[in-house]
């Protein structure tokens, strides 16, 4: 599966992200939950909602040439 569920502190609720880590990656925020995946070189990524909520994720990738 290509989205890693993040986890924060359970007590105040909250994630702490170092965006120089970060690079290259789409973060997806739903719900509560935070997830993270890393972006393709070639392709697309889609985020589904319904009504209002995320759904699904797709990746299409391709390879120049």
């Amino acid at each position: 599966m290509r989205l890693k569920e993040l986890t924060g502190d359970s007590n105040t609720m909250r994630i702490e992200l170092d965006i120089m880590e970060l690079n290259n990656k789409a973060l997806v925020i739903c719900d509560g939950k935070v997830k993270v995946a890393d972006l393709p070189q070639h392709g697309e990524t889609k985020i589904v909602t319904h009504q209002g909520k995320v759904k699904r994720v797709k990746w299409d990738e391709g390879e120049e040439f």
